[in-house]
């Protein structure tokens, strides 16, 4: 079951694990003559590793409303017979959350995650669809997501659910020098 709840639940909703095993990463290319376009070319890398947003320094559902205004933000949860099995938060209509534009008709899919034992399912595309539906219900014109090219898989859930490349930062974590960031959006 897939169900809007109220943003107090976020501390239960952080106990859904996060991390996952990089063994492909993107290799992204300009397009010559297109303006705003990629190629994407997956490539296995030698070893392995596991990756944890929520591990790195100011991260986290946790930590979020220490850092943001988080009222206006929503949380959509994945059930399977009661038990939190993944879920997805969306920001919106918030003051210092760049990827919004100081725009109130963006909405930001913030955070999505699904527990490792229920990956590969189609609980991802479940709250994808939840994600786009709730911002067309709040009168959103755009949505966005931000990922990396570490983590193919959600590449692949947001191209398959009609996002768009839209724009790619290679400087965007100078801590994380092999890690680029990409920003994907769908008008609506």
């Amino acid at each position: 079951m897939i169900r809007e709840e109220p943003i107090a639940v976020l501390p239960d909703y952080a106990t859904v694990q996060m991390a996952f095993e990089v063994g492909k990463v993107l290799e992204v290319q300009p397009v010559r003559g297109e303006r705003s376009s990629w190629r994407l070319k997956e490539r296995a890398v030698n070893e392995p590793w596991v990756k944890d947003y929520d591990s790195y320094k100011g991260e986290g559902p946790s930590r979020w409303a220490a850092r943001w205004d988080i009222s206006n933000w929503a949380i959509i949860s994945a059930y399977i017979e009661g038990e939190r099995v993944g879920g997805c938060v969306i920001a919106y209509h918030t003051d210092g959350v760049d990827m919004l534009e100081g725009r109130t008709d963006v909405a930001v899919l913030w955070d999505l995650r699904v527990a490792p034992e229920y990956r590969g399912q189609g609980i991802g595309g479940r709250l994808v669809e939840a994600a786009i539906a709730w911002a067309k219900d709040h009168h959103c014109r755009l949505i966005k997501v931000e990922t990396q090219n570490i983590n193919v898989p959600a590449c692949r859930l947001y191209g398959k659910h009609g996002f768009v490349l839209g724009s790619v930062n290679r400087n965007a974590y100078p801590e994380l020098p092999e890690e680029i960031q990409l920003i994907w959006h769908q008008e609506l």
